[in-house]
C-alpha cells in the first residue's frame, strides 16, 4: 500500500513530540541546587552530572547492537519507561545516591535514543525516507522548543515552582510511552534482520534546501543515529549477507560483527571521510561537556534563588538559531574538498572565543548571549560535518559510522569527565572547566589549521608540478591540442 508509512511515521511523530516537550529541562540544575533537592553545587556538578556520562558510555554499543536486534520498538519503549524512572526519581527521590541513580536512567534514556532515530528505516520504502525522517525530526524540534518556551513562561510569568514543572514533564513523558505501543513492529532492521532481495541500491540525495528545519536541530545535530543518509547506493558487506528471519545466534552474531567491521575499516580508508570524522568526534565531545554544564556556569554567574533566570529562552533562541544557520549552509556554494579544513578552522575558533567569553565575563546576559552564539555555530559545522560524511555512505554504513564516531565522542566526554569533572579526579570549579573547555576548541582549531594549511602547499606544489600523459607533459602539447587544464573530469 502505497501510504503504509504513514501510521507508522504520525505514531512515531507524536512519541517523538512528547519524548521532547520537557519543559523542565532548561531548569534541571536550578532545581537540584534548590530546596526540593536541597544538594551543594559541588555534588551536583562534581558526582551527579558525570554519572550521566558514564553510563551512556557503557550503554552506547550493546544497546546500538540491541536496538537493530530486537528492531528498534522494544528500544523505544524501554527509552520511554527509563525516562518515567528518571522523572519519577527527580521528584521523589531524596539524597545524593538516588540522584545518582536518576541520572544512571537518564543515561539509559539518552543511549535508547537511536531506537526512534533509526525506526522509520525499518517501516517505510526508501523513497520515503526523505518525508519520513523530515517529519519525526521536525516534530521534535516542535517538542523541544514548545518545552523550553512553556517552562519559561510557567517560571517567569506564573511563578510556578520547579517541581510542577517536572510534573509536566513525567506526564509528557508517560505519554510518548503509551503511544510507543501503538507502533508497528518492523519485519526487518538494518544489520540483522536485513531482508532477502531487499538491499536498497537507489541513491537517496537529500540536499539542504529540501531538508525540514529538525534534520538541522538540536537532536539531529547532536546525535548521529537521528542524521539523514545523503546516498544509499550499495549496502554492506554485512546487510548482504544476512537474511530475513536468520537467526543470529552465536557464530551468526560473531559473523555479523566482524563483517561489520572490515565494513568499517573500509569506510575510514577514506581520509576525507576520516578527516571529518575526527572533527566531528572532537567538537562533539567538548560540545557535550558544555551543554551539561552551561546551567551549572549559570548558576554560578547569577543564582536562581536569588532571581529570575531564562533559561528556557536562551535554549529555544539558540536552537532555532541553529537550524536556521544549519539550512542555510545548503545554499553557500564553497569547495568544502579544498577549504573544509580552514573552514572548521575558523569557526572552532568563533566557538572557542564564544565558550571563553562565557567563562570571564562573568554577566548572566553575557553568558546567554556567548550560549547562543557557541550553540548556533556548532549546529551549522556539525550539519556540514554530516553532510561530507554521509555524502558517499549507505544506509548501513551511514548508522555504523556515526554510530562509532559518536562512541568516539562520548570516549573522549568521559576521559574529560573523569579528568577535569569528577571529584574523583581534579574535581575542578566550574570557571576552571569553562577555561579548559575552550582551550579544547582552541586546540581543535589548531588542529585544523596546520591541516588546511599542509592540503594547500601539497596543492600548490603539485600545481606548479607539470603533469604528464604518456610520458608527454603538458609543455609538448600545442597548437589546436587540448591542454590538461582545459579538461574537466567529472566522477
Amino acid at each position: 500500500m502505497a501510504e503504509a508509512w504513514v501510521f507508522p511515521t504520525f505514531v512515531l511523530c507524536l512519541c517523538g513530540f512528547f519524548t521532547s516537550m520537557r519543559p523542565s529541562e532548561p531548569f534541571i540544575t536550578a532545581y537540584l541546587v534548590g530546596p526540593d533537592k536541597n544538594l551543594t553545587q559541588k555534588e551536583v556538578f562534581n558526582e551527579v552530572f558525570p554519572v550521566w556520562t558514564y553510563s551512556y558510555l557503557v550503554l552506547l554499543l550493546p544497546v546500538f547492537l540491541a536496538t537493530d536486534f530486537l528492531r528498534y520498538k522494544p528500544v523505544i519503549i524501554l527509552q520511554g519507561a527509563s525516562l518515567i524512572i528518571t522523572y519519577l526519581m527527580l521528584m521523589y527521590a531524596q539524597g545524593l545516591m538516588a540522584t545518582q541513580f536518576m541520572e544512571f536512567f537518564y543515561g539509559v534514556s539518552t543511549a535508547t535514543e537511536i531506537a526512534y532515530y533509526s525506526y522509520i528505516y525499518s517501516v517505510v520504502d526508501s523513497a520515503q525516507y526523505q518525508k519520513g525522517t523530515s517529519y519525526c525530526r521536525s516534530i521534535t524540534l516542535v517538542g523541544y522548543t514548545v518545552g523550553s518556551v512553556t517552562g519559561q513562561v510557567l517560571v517567569s510569568l506564573a511563578q510556578v515552582p520547579l517541581f510542577y514543572l517536572n510534573a509536566i514533564t513525567l506526564t509528557s513523558v508517560t505519554l510518548a510511552f503509551v503511544t510507543s505501543w501503538f507502533l508497528p513492529m518492523p519485519n526487518k532492521s538494518l544489520f540483522f534482520h536485513q531482508a532477502h532481495g531487499c538491499v536498497d541500491k537507489k541513491e537517496l540525495t537529500i540536499k539542504a534546501a529540501g531538508l525540514s528545519p529538525r534534520v538541522l536541530s538540536r537532536a539531529a545535530l547532536e546525535d548521529p543515529e537521528s542524521k539523514v543518509p545523503l546516498n544509499a547506493e550499495e549496502s554492506p558487506p554485512a546487510a548482504q549477507h544476512v537474511k530475513e528471519g536468520q537467526a543470529v545466534g552465536g557464530g551468526g552474531l560473531l559473523e555479523v560483527l566482524r563483517i561489520l567491521w572490515l565494513d568499517l575499516l573500509q569506510c575510514y580508508s577514506s581520509w576525507p571521510l576520516l578527516c571529518w570524522s575526527v572533527w566531528w568526534a572532537l567538537s562533539t565531545c567538548g560540545y557535550l561537556q558544555v551543554i551539561n554544564y552551561a546551567q551549572a556556569l549559570w548558576e554560578e554567574v547569577l543564582p536562581s534563588q536569588d532571581s529570575d533566570i531564562y533559561n528556557g529562552c536562551v535554549e529555544a533562541i539558540s536552537t532555532l538559531l541553529g537550524a536556521v544557520a544549519a539550512f542555510g549552509v545548503g545554499y553557500v556554494k564553497i569547495s568544502w574538498k579544498d577549504l573544509g579544513e580552514l573552514v572548521l578552522c575558523s569557526f572552532s575558533v568563533v566557538i572557542a572565543v564564544a565558550v571563553y567569553i562565557m567563562d570571564t565575563v562573568r554577566n548572566i546576559w553575557v553568558c546567554y548571549v556567548s550560549y547562543v552564539v557557541f550553540r548556533s555555530t556548532h549546529m551549522l559545522l556539525i550539519t556540514i560535518a554530516t553532510y561530507q560524511i554521509g555524502a558517499n555512505l549507505s544506509m548501513e554504513r551511514y548508522a555504523l559510522v556515526f554510530g562509532v564516531n559518536t562512541f568516539a565522542a562520548v570516549a573522549l566526554q568521559t576521559l574529560l569527565t573523569v579528568i577535569v569533572v569528577d571529584s574523583s579526579g581534579l574535581g575542578l570549579d566550574i570557571f576552571t572547566q569553562f577555561l579548559i573547555y575552550a582551550s579544547y576548541f582552541g586546540m581543535i582549531a589548531a588542529v585544523f589549521l596546520a591541516a588546511g594549511l599542509y592540503k594547500l602547499v601539497v596543492r600548490r606544489r603539485r600545481s606548479h608540478t607539470p603533469e604528464t600523459v604518456g610520458g608527454i607533459t603538458e609543455s609538448d602539447f600545442s597548437g589546436d591540442q587540448v591542454s590538461l587544464n582545459d579538461c574537466n573530469y567529472h566522477h
